[in-house]
């Protein structure tokens, strides 16, 4: 699956997008190679946790080539996943650091770059199958967190997708909300762990 997802190039828009940033490039980083590609999901096949974010950073992700690795999301991210046992570091920084996952999968609505980290829904709706295709190798997910609203969304549209009931009302993103499903199945919302959240104490630990 991964393979499928590293060469999509549904979206035309994305593709110029990733490739531009990774062609140019900013200056703290002119040395380094950028993987300038769509972002497969990363961590535990046995994971009962998983998280699901917004896209690639475009000097993040896109630059190193693993979700949440390279940025000051992932610092946040990764220090909080370390801290409850579910990575072997407290540290993001390339694909190849020995950073592991254990009981968790990390995973984004959208698997490219967008322009002002905001994709279409036109762009959501190409990435969502690679979701549910994850969903179908992770046969023992049990909590599912939504990191800001994109990640909520599109973490409730693929249940609705796949046939879950979906509480009435239908459920909005709001920080903290908790919403159960059956067979113990749970989708809780939080804000996205950008700077602009953590930096300010909107989000903490």
């Amino acid at each position: 699956m991964n393979d499928d997802v590293v060469s999509c190039r549904k979206c035309p828009r994305l593709v110029q997008w990733r490739e531009d940033v990774a062609r140019t490039k900013i200056r703290r980083f002119q040395d380094q190679q950028y993987w300038g590609r769509p972002v497969a999901g990363f961590g535990d096949h046995h994971a009962r946790l998983l998280l699901v974010g917004l896209a690639p950073a475009a000097h993040g992700a896109n630059r190193t080539g693993r979700m949440f690795t390279g940025d000051r999301s992932g610092d946040w991210l990764y220090e909080a996943l370390h801290r409850f046992g579910f990575a072997n570091m407290a540290a993001s920084t390339q694909r190849d650091d020995g950073l592991a996952l254990s009981g968790c999968f990390i995973t984004a609505a959208c698997r490219c770059a967008p322009p002002a980290n905001t994709p279409t829904p036109e762009e959501l709706d190409n990435c969502r199958p690679y979701l549910h295709l994850e969903l179908d190798l992770l046969h023992n997910v049990r909590v599912i967190v939504g990191l800001g609203k994109t990640g909520f969304d599109s973490a409730l549209r693929v249940l609705a997708d796949r046939g879950i009931a979906i509480p009435r009302p239908r459920p909005a993103f709001t920080h903290g909300l908790e919403v159960h499903f059956p067979a113990g199945l749970r989708l809780l919302a939080s804000y996205h762990p950008s700077q602009q959240n953590t930096f300010t104490g909107t989000l903490t630990r």
